[in-house]
């Protein structure tokens, strides 16, 4: 087994981050354990390393070892990926003549015609991006072709071959259809691309500020809140940074409103009282979209700032700076990041200079006046 795979190291406070190209895995992980792993990263032994740890904590040589020995093995191992061949299942599957449904969607100049085989892609994919529909076109820039096969979506772009999934993983298809509509939009090949965030994105026109949070923490009510009161919606749940510029990047999906969202928003969005429900049993959740106010959908802007945010019933509103270390943790496991390792070098750039916040709340107005003090700050 290689020994010495590359490593990138970012140290953030009381901690160091700790990236493997071998397994694009980032660890978080106490300053003295890190510098074990820069020692093996620059070809010192295992019973050199054990040696010095020894010595310095007082623990038997053999236990040492036996510690040095296991953190290699964990950080040389990559994930297991449960991947189909797809160079055999192009040439195993026969494309259907007839699609029951296609969808023709414009954003900015660009036309594309998404065909979907059954009622069952078409639900997968169309309620989040239905406010784009617009008439057929007869030179659509794009075509996205989407069916169903011997228990698999396979999914075509410009009839190239992208990928199949079987129906215990359209997540994952829902991510990849979302990724080449992104990379399509903006003109970007995925290589290009710094990572895409479980977040909602908004901006003022100067810069954006992601929020963030566990599923039905409030990030999309948030959002909406803030699209009705001068603020631009950039993207909602699925949030593209680019590696280049580190910028945000807008995407057109409509925003997510969970059933008991509704008596908060409707006074807003009155339109939310008869938009169509959608079960996503799978997930489970039940969802209306409303459209983002988003009329420049090539947008990008600058990031400072993360903030996670929690509704709370009654509760009194708490705005406190974040350490690095507790959003880091919850920032990444819900994210893709690019495997590449310039961009794995950028995205530990950007975070390092991120700010981090936490805010909790109740009372709509506090909150709105919170989220307008963080963006006024260094303009």
């Amino acid at each position: 087994m290689k020994r010495n795979p590359k490593f990138l190291f970012q140290k953030i406070e009381d901690k160091t981050i700790v990236w493997s190209e071998n397994s694009n895995e980032y660890l978080l992980l106490e300053d003295a354990t890190a510098a074990i792993i820069k020692r093996l990263h620059t070809g010192d032994t295992i019973q050199e390393i054990a040696t010095t740890l020894a010595n310095d904590v007082a623990v038997p040589l053999d236990a040492a070892i036996d510690f040095i020995v296991d953190l290699e093995k964990k950080i040389n191992t990559s994930k297991a990926e449960k991947k189909i061949k797809t160079e055999a299942i192009d040439t195993a599957i026969i494309k259907p003549t007839h699609f029951e449904y296609t969808k023709y969607y414009k954003v900015n100049e660009f036309f594309f015609k998404v065909a979907f085989s059954s009622e069952y892609e078409l639900y997968l994919i169309h309620p989040k991006f239905a406010h784009l529909e617009v008439l057929p076109q007869k030179n659509p820039s794009h075509t996205f072709t989407v069916f169903s096969q011997k228990h698999c979506i396979y999914f075509y772009v410009d009839n190239q071959f992208i990928d199949a999934w079987n129906h215990k993983e359209t997540h994952f298809f829902q991510g990849k259809f979302s990724m080449e509509f992104l990379q399509k939009i903006h003109q970007k090949e995925e290589s290009q691309w710094l990572g895409v965030f479980h977040a909602s994105a908004v901006s003022n026109g100067k810069k954006s500020i992601l929020f963030l949070g566990d599923s039905g923490n409030g990030k999309s009510t948030s959002l909406a809140l803030l699209q009705a009161n001068g603020f631009t919606c950039l993207a909602d749940d699925f949030v593209p940074v680019a590696s280049k510029t580190r910028e945000v990047y807008s995407f057109p999906a409509a925003i997510s409103i969970k059933k008991n969202s509704l008596e908060t928003l409707l006074p807003l969005y009155p339109q939310l009282e008869n938009s169509a429900e959608y079960h996503f049993k799978g997930l489970n959740k039940i969802v209306r979209y409303l459209k983002p106010n988003n009329t420049d959908f090539l947008s990008h802007l600058p990031c400072k700032d993360l903030i996670f945010i929690k509704y709370e019933k009654n509760s009194a509103l708490k705005y406190v700076k974040l350490s690095k270390a507790a959003a880091f943790q919850r920032l990444v496991p819900d994210s893709w990041l690019s495997p590449i390792k310039e961009n794995a070098q950028l995205f530990l750039n950007w975070f390092a200079s991120l700010n981090c916040y936490q805010i909790t709340y109740s009372e709509n107005e506090k909150m709105l006046e919170t989220v307008s003090e963080i963006f006024n700050k260094d303009l």
